[in-house]
């Protein structure tokens, strides 16, 4: 085999994403969209590097402490990234993620043109490049078993939060810190999680229609609704796009994210409370980096993000509601099995939820 030959071997390994969509054109158009980032000098890249590798761990203590919960298998581990690496590592999480829907997709038309594969990894792109800017860390739940307690962290955001407002870098990290292991020590405590939500994932990928008469029926019911006064915003678009079936799942997708963004906001703010200075400035220094107008505020509403606070908000006051009548024991009630996990109903309504499962 010729040099020439070989730059053509395919090494996708049969991956039906990789035919769907030019994910390398996705990781360019992210970069881009996301830009560098703050620069930071070497050194204080190395001092990040040397506070997360040391607080994660510590973290992880002040967790099994507060909330009883217990992990085996890796201790949570750091991963400070670029924004450029984090696009890229949430690029291939998403083409595991789709695989089965990218395959049923080319069964149906098995010749993608090459623009309309740009075109959608350009889309992709474009919104993780975008994410990447605003995130912080991140919890990685379908990571390969050997990267378990991987936790990744955007360094220039970090610093980038801590000069504007003028916040102590080494509690802020740890405050971050939390957070992100809170996600690994639920999963860890729970182990039927991951397969549970995997399944809720998997069920609502095969539930997408590829009818071209089932779309064209989807989307008329979506106008008559928006004429009848539906929301068409953000998140409301896409539950209009849902038959009754896909949006029973949705709600419970909600609900389950609601519970995990909500707990882990609970714990890390009651976690931090008791172990750092300044808890409250540094959530109003949060509340006021969320804060934006012009088109990203519209973007923002486009993709739902404003809904997204508004339901992980919810979270943590059904959180700490349970906790305030029943305890930590009753909080870790949640953890037990899926038939325990609260509706989004009950995300509003912590009683109903104590009576049905406490018998409180």
């Amino acid at each position: 085999m010729s040099p020439a030959d070989a730059t053509d071997v395919d090494w996708s390994m049969g991956s039906q994403a990789v035919r769907l969509a030019d994910w390398d054109t996705a990781h360019q158009v992210g970069r881009r969209v996301a830009g560098p980032g703050a620069p930071v000098p070497a050194v204080e890249r190395a001092r990040m590097r040397e506070d997360l590798n040391e607080l994660v761990p510590h973290a992880e203590d002040l967790i099994k402490e507060f909330t009883g919960m217990t992990v085996d298998g890796f201790r949570s581990r750091a991963w400070a990234m670029s924004r450029s690496e984090w696009t890229r590592a949430n690029l291939a999480g998403l083409q595991r993620l789709i695989e089965p829907l990218a395959g049923r997709i080319l069964e149906a038309r098995p010749d993608r043109a090459d623009f309309r594969r740009k075109a959608l990894g350009a889309q992709v792109g474009v919104l993780l490049g975008y994410v990447s800017k605003k995130v912080l860390g991140q919890y990685d739940v379908f990571l390969p078993p050997d990267d378990e307690g991987l936790l990744y962290f955007v360094g220039p955001n970090i610093i980038e939060a801590e000069r504007r407002f003028n916040l102590t870098p080494r509690d802020f990290r740890l405050w971050i810190a939390i957070h992100e292991v809170t996600h690994r020590v639920q999963f860890g405590a729970a182990p039927w999680l991951r397969t549970h939500l995997a399944g809720m994932v998997d069920a609502y990928l095969d539930s997408i229609s590829l009818d071209p008469h089932e779309l064209t029926d989807q989307l008329r019911r979506a106008v008559e609704q928006v004429r009848a006064g539906a929301d068409w915003r953000g998140q409301g678009a896409v539950e209009l796009l849902l038959n009754d079936s896909q949006r029973e799942l949705f709600a419970r997708m909600q609900g389950l994210m609601s519970l995990l963004e909500g707990h882990a906001s609970f714990v890390m703010n009651d976690v931090a409370r008791a172990n750092l200075p300044d808890v409250d400035r540094m959530r109003r220094a949060l509340q006021a980096r969320r804060k934006t107008g012009g088109l990203e505020k519209t973007f923002q509403r486009v993709i739902g993000f404003d809904q997204k606070i508004a339901q992980y908000d919810a979270g943590e006051r059904f959180v700490r509601q349970v906790w305030e009548r029943a305890g930590m024991d009753g909080v870790n009630l949640v953890w037990r099995s899926a038939e325990d996990l609260p509706s989004l109903d009950d995300i509003r309504n912590p009683e109903r939820w104590l009576a049905r499962v406490a018998g409180l």
